[in-house]
């Protein structure tokens, strides 16, 4: 019922049952999570530890163990409060009323103006989203304020320094830690900067520009972004003959999904940002939350989303309900290997811009991973010092953004942005702390999928297909040895894969996409 009213809070965020509801469950989930804990403190303790282990393997054991340090009764309060604040943030943009050109629009519906070819369009929609959020620097301030100070408060209630080593417990990281995080931000900024600011020059040459400024970033050809050649029913209908093409565990996975209606996809006015994937564990399925409006977005997140659905399809028959999810950045790699085992059927969905939408999506997937580490960083600087002010926190985002993000650097961009806010527009900075990397670690483990569907896509697919039926029965690190792949955290896996995606994008003549 929690997941069913999550659902429909953020289908419609003004909605006052469901704002209601969901109000209840920010309250009475942390007393749930106490007696979830409590009873992996008595698996812990269990006499018989040793035949559970044989039966259910050792990840429910790793699960108990972190789950454990999480929480007590004492922060039961706290994490409520926590909760509230959460919900205050999503709630605060996803009521966003932009006045532009005449009309109003939410933050996802702003977007494809200003992915517009008309430079002046997209540099006014851009300052439009940005004023929006300057006007509210001093709520997300003071709610992050809170946020971080509520955490820390936590943490040190259950024996903790500060929030970083909790934060990981919360995100059941049992097989690495901050100083693998750490060692893996620095290979990023070492072997992926550099490719990513080699993109970008790319980007300005091609489109005809002296500079790139802050409203070209996302404009990346100068016959403008491609974008899907039909409506949100369009794009079903070709999903749906993709999946069956696919394989036939696709083609029964979406359309079960169309038959039951399990997808909320356009966005429209007071539904939440982003989008998602959540479990309704009663029924033993999947949903697909997304905000459809009109660009190539729409692909990536309808094969990102489904790619998680997919996972938690095959693996719903799970005997345990820790194990029909992974943890995170295992789950990542589900989404971002779905989005690359569907590029041979964009054709039908980009006609003959399919080529622009190749290139843009695998540019798009190098580009983002210094983004991803950035924010990794800069939340361990925040639940490092934890008492810095709001001026200083956005000083540590201008610090860490110089060194992953130097492109960034803009003399025009506005005050907001050069005192260091991008962050503030970032969900799970304030959602879901620390659970940023794994979009970067499951972004390498794709990326070798990408690389071995081009020249054995029936291998990897059956590899792909075996690592979502493990759902979540072991570590991450296990996953990764059990789909075949090698792990982020060697360097030398992700210096060979960076090398393998740079060297077919610098195959591709650009210029002429």
């Amino acid at each position: 019922m929690a997941s069913l009213a999550h659902i429909r809070h953020t289908m419609d965020t003004e909605d006052e049952f469901y704002s209601e509801e969901h109000h209840f469950y920010d309250t009475v989930t942390p007393s749930i999570q106490k007696l979830e804990n409590d009873f992996y403190e008595a698996l812990r303790q269990a006499p018989n530890q040793e035949a559970l282990q044989q039966k259910w393997g050792n990840q429910l054991f790793r699960i108990a163990e972190c789950s454990a340090k999480t929480t007590s009764e004492e922060v039961i309060e706290d994490l409520q409060q926590e909760n509230l604040l959460i919900t205050e943030y999503m709630r605060l943009k996803a009521t966003a009323k932009i006045e532009f050109q005449d009309n109003t629009y939410n933050l996802s519906q702003l977007r494809p103006l200003e992915e517009s070819s008309d430079r002046h369009v997209r540099r006014e929609a851009a300052l439009a989203k940005w004023a929006f959020y300057e006007s509210k620097t001093e709520p997300l301030d003071k709610l992050f304020d809170k946020l971080v100070g509520r955490r820390h408060q936590i943490a040190r209630k259950l024996g903790y320094d500060n929030y970083i080593q909790l934060g990981y417990n919360r995100l059941l990281r049992s097989d690495y830690g901050p100083d693998e995080v750490a060692s893996f931000r620095e290979q990023i900024a070492l072997h992926v900067v550099p490719l990513a600011q080699r993109l970008f020059e790319r980007q300005r040459e091609r489109i005809g520009l002296d500079q790139l400024h802050f409203y070209d970033i996302d404009y990346r050809f100068p016959s403008g972004n491609p974008k899907p050649q039909g409506d949100p029913e369009w794009i079903i209908r070709e999903a749906s003959s993709m999946y069956r093409e696919l394989s036939t565990e696709t083609d029964t996975f979406f359309t079960f999904m169309q038959d039951h209606q399990l997808m909320d996809l356009v966005s429209r006015t007071n539904k939440a940002t982003g989008g998602y994937c959540t479990y309704l564990p009663i029924f033993q399925l999947p949903f697909i939350f997304s905000n459809f409006n009109g660009t190539a977005g729409d692909l990536f997140v309808l094969t990102h989303e489904a790619g998680h659905a997919f996972q938690i399809f095959n693996s719903r028959k799970q005997p345990i309900l820790e194990y029909v999810w992974p943890t995170y950045e295992a789950c990542e790699i589900h989404s971002m290997s779905m989005e690359f085992f569907t590029w041979p059927w964009m054709k039908r969905f980009f006609g003959e811009d399919t080529d622009k939408y190749l290139f843009m999506h695998l540019a798009s997937a190098v580009r983002f991973l210094p983004y991803g580490a950035a924010v990794d960083a800069f939340q361990h600087k925040v639940y490092e010092y934890p008492d810095a002010t709001p001026a200083q926190r956005h000083g540590f985002w201008k610090e860490i953004q110089s060194t992953f993000l130097p492109h960034l650097a803009d003399e025009e961009a506005p005050a907001f942005l050069q005192k260091g806010g991008l962050w503030q527009q970032q969900n799970h900075i304030y959602a879901s702390p620390f659970y940023y990397i794994d979009y970067v670690l499951a972004q390498i483990c794709a990326f070798q999928f990408w690389e071995r569907s081009r020249t054995d896509f029936s291998g990897a697919w059956k590899d792909y297909l075996h690592l979502c039926k493990q759902g979540g029965s072991h570590s991450f690190l296990e996953l990764v040895e059990i789909a075949g792949l090698d792990s982020p955290f060697d360097p030398a896996c992700l210096e060979r894969t960076m090398a393998s995606v740079a060297g077919y994008l610098d195959q591709i003549d650009d210029r002429t996409l």
